[in-house]
């Protein structure tokens, strides 16, 4: 079973066609409603998806950790973690799929930068990528990954059983790939179309990422 892990807050203009169109690629769509103040989860449900609720806005690595749950308990083969923002294209699905099954390995990345598909920002590809591959990743997860905040990403069931995530906010982006290099597990990188919009993670937000991430290293 191939189950999509959709993290979703305050999405009801986007989630529906978002769900509707994973299921051409997918057998079951969890979209998790992180404490929305909409009707997300009234739309995800209407466009088929099983509806998993936060009370309150807890973050979107939170999201994605009762998403493996649900997946762990209905003993998925696959997960894939798809943003509900429809910023990604879901014709890439598939050959994602079947590289990670070709390469044998137990985590696929997702990556803007691998083609030239996504019109990335200035700021984000110049400032914001290296820093966040300088800075943090490689002293944070011992990984060089080309877009390791990306949040396309598939997992096999070995890989689920392994990653368990404890940074509820963006910093699972970081602690991900630093559990995929302490768990030993293989991995593989796979271009993916990113869409922008308008609104979107400030650099602001990158701060709190390093914030979070000197937390859970040193302090727990």
């Amino acid at each position: 079973m191939f189950f999509a892990v959709v993290p979703a807050h305050n999405e009801e203009k986007r989630i529906g066609s978002v769900v509707r169109s994973l299921f051409n690629h997918v057998d079951k769509v969890v979209v998790v409603n992180d404490g929305s103040k909409d009707n997300t989860a009234i739309v995800a449900k209407e466009a088929g998806a099983t509806v998993l609720s936060h009370v309150v806005n807890r973050g979107q690595g939170a999201a994605l950790e009762t998403g493996h749950a649900f997946a762990r308990q209905h003993d998925a083969d696959y997960v894939l973690h798809f943003d509900g923002d429809g910023q990604f294209d879901v014709c890439d699905i598939a050959p994602a799929l079947a590289h990670l099954k070709k390469q044998k390995a137990d985590i696929l990345f997702g990556s803007r930068y691998l083609d030239n598909r996504s019109k990335i920002p200035w700021f984000k590809r110049c400032v914001v990528r290296p820093i966040a591959k300088y800075i943090v990743d490689r002293p944070f997860t011992g990984l060089s990954l080309s877009d390791s905040h990306n949040g396309f990403r598939i997992l096999t069931k070995h890989a689920l059983s392994c990653i368990h995530i404890t940074q509820d906010g963006m910093a699972h982006a970081s602690e991900i790939p630093y559990l995929t290099k302490t768990c030993g597990l293989s991995y593989v990188e796979f271009p993916v179309k990113v869409v922008y919009y308008e609104y979107g993670q400030s650099s602001l937000a990158g701060f709190k990422i390093i914030k979070d991430l000197f937390v859970g290293r040193f302090i727990r």
